[in-house]
């Protein structure tokens, strides 16, 4: 399972990185980016899941 942020269309709300601080976090701009490198750990996907569904740009995915 991948985590995949489309960069355009984040707005930097932090929802992401505030609701799930495991596998997401701010960049310099405040902007969500992943703190997770490659394959999301199976203990990591309710967390990633969280910050896909409370994203309102919908700039989150959740790829199985």
């Amino acid at each position: 399972m991948r985590v995949v942020i489309d960069k355009a269309a984040c707005s930097g709300h932090g929802r992401c990185y505030t609701l799930a601080p495991s596998v997401f976090a701010a960049d310099d701009n405040g902007y969500g980016e992943l703190i997770v490198d490659g394959d999301l750990p199976p203990e990591l996907e309710s967390a990633a899941r969280t910050g896909e569904a409370n994203c309102p740009e919908h700039a989150i995915r959740v790829i199985a």
